[in-house]
């Protein structure tokens, strides 16, 4: 597409917008059916376009991709009406009489890019978010998905107008082109260098930006886990999307007096879940010849404890599990993002600390334990996007709780109220009544005026000044009032 084609789709957005056509609830309600109706009506198809680009049974397609984007816009159409109300809230002693609120307004025109390793669930629900806080989109799918990125964008095109939510495919250049316009908001989700890109383009225009990256999850397996569970949770986490999830256990400090026994474990479990994984057709493949060749190469032969085979045909690869790893290993420098575990020993659980405060912010933190110090301990010691214990990933699928990463894992947070509350900004506003005025703020000023300001909270609320400052009132203060009504 061409860069006068996208700032015409954008022109035409903006003047939609301004039009007031994407402000009205029952608007943002019909759409929103509309959403749902078509996934209802076309799963199947849905399904068949992930298995394409990345061999998504359907069984997992419906599991971590269908399912969520069900749960998101059942959960906006339940709650639009309440999440669209101006809020009261209290007005200071100071600004009395008045009616203060909160008033929620959509930013306007918004620019959602996904990628590729959930084409569906990581597209549709920033779109549902934005379109039930009012926004319009232009959305930018991954050209490493063409599958779903087709049907994304004919789900769109069959709901909306062009000038409401369009869909942009295309590479490189349509990224670039969609960088240089003026966006009122922008939400990514991708890598951290593409991430970088974004905010150095959204600073010129001041835009708001959530971002949604990833890193180097780590897990913790302490010596008090129950390690069949443990086993049996972590290879189905990593497994997910054969690895290439942003949430994903990326490596496993396991205490050294139960290493032994929990690789055993993992072997059976990866051998139980996925046999050997590269002839089981339920078993999803990586997204790309590029990304197939990378993840090889940071698998190291001689620390492979199980695994380590390979189809460059089907693009798969054997979930791989390596031992006695180290920060110097390749497989240590990057977000592996793919179905190779490295597992690294602990002695002690505060080197195991300081070593993650030592890296970049991760996106996810896992911990196996039944020490309730130990964990404790971790989830005050360290800062991490969200996570899990006893568990993994499961933290990203619900509507209950925010998703998102902090430092270089990520800005910002979505997923049912939080995801409504991304979109919008929330005015404050006052409402003064104009049949009485305060005097006391007005010049000229007054001793009484000033014993005021300086006795009488006037940043807080009635109740808090009634119940705290009443005593302090002087015997005056009837003349003080009458002083501070003033004729129109």
């Amino acid at each position: 597409m061409e860069k006068s084609e996208i700032n015409e789709i954008v022109k035409k957005q903006r003047e939609f917008f301004n039009s007031g056509a994407t402000k009205s609830v029952d608007t943002r309600v019909l759409y929103l059916k509309k959403i749902k109706n078509y996934i209802i009506n076309n799963e199947a198809r849905i399904a068949a376009a992930l298995k394409a680009d990345l061999g998504k049974s359907p069984y997992e397609s419906y599991l971590c991709e269908i399912a969520v984007v069900m749960a998101e816009v059942n959960h906006m159409l339940k709650n639009i009406h309440k999440l669209t109300k101006k809020k009261t809230v209290m007005t200071p002693f100071g600004q009395q009489l008045s009616h203060s609120y909160v008033r929620p307004m959509p930013y306007g025109v918004t620019l959602i890019m996904s990628p590729w390793n959930y084409p569906f669930m990581l597209t549709i629900p920033p779109i549902i978010d934005a379109v039930a806080a009012g926004n319009t989109c232009v959305v930018k799918t991954s050209a490493y998905s063409p599958n779903t990125s087709a049907i994304v964008k004919e789900m769109i095109n069959e709901i909306f107008p062009e000038e409401y939510v369009t869909v942009i495919t295309g590479g490189r250049n349509e990224n670039q082109y969609l960088l240089d316009e003026k966006f009122d908001y922008i939400f990514f989700t991708g890598s951290k260098n593409v991430g970088r890109l974004v905010l150095e383009k959204a600073a010129k225009n001041i835009t708001p930006v959530t971002l949604e990256l990833g890193g180097k999850s780590p897990t913790i397996v302490d010596e008090t886990a129950n390690l069949r569970i443990s086993a049996r949770r972590l290879v189905f986490g990593k497994g997910f999307n054969v690895g290439q999830t942003c949430v994903a256990p990326d490596y496993v400090y396991v205490h050294r007096s139960i290493k032994d026994k929990f690789v055993a474990l993992l072997k059976e479990e990866i051998v139980r879940q996925f046999g050997d994984c590269v002839n089981n057709d339920d078993y999803g493949c990586i997204i790309n010849d590029k990304h197939f060749n990378r993840v090889c190469s940071l698998i190291d032969a001689q620390k492979v404890v199980h695994g380590g085979n390979s189809d460059p045909v089907t693009r798969r690869i054997q979930m791989t599990v390596m031992d006695n790893v180290t920060w110097d290993d390749a497989v240590m420098k990057e977000e592996i993002f793919g179905p190779v575990l490295p597992i690294l020993t602990y002695d002690n659980l505060d080197d195991v600390i300081n070593t993650i405060n030592s890296h970049d912010k991760p996106l996810a933190l896992y911990i196996f334990s039944t020490s309730k110090a130990n964990i404790e301990k971790i989830h005050s010691s360290c800062t991490f996007g969200g996570g899990c214990v006893n568990e993994t990933d499961i933290h990203v699928i619900t509507t209950a709780m925010g998703f998102g990463g902090v430092g270089e894992s990520g800005m910002g947070q979505y997923h049912g109220k939080d995801g409504f509350d991304t979109f919008t900004h929330y005015a404050s506003i006052v409402d003064k009544k104009t049949w009485i005025d305060l005097g006391q703020r007005y010049q000229p000023y007054n001793k009484l005026n000033i014993w005021a300001s300086r006795n009488l909270n006037f940043g807080s609320t009635i109740r808090t000044t009634l119940q705290t400052d009443y005593k302090l009132l002087p015997a005056s203060f009837k003349d003080f009032i009458s002083f501070s009504f003033r004729k129109k």
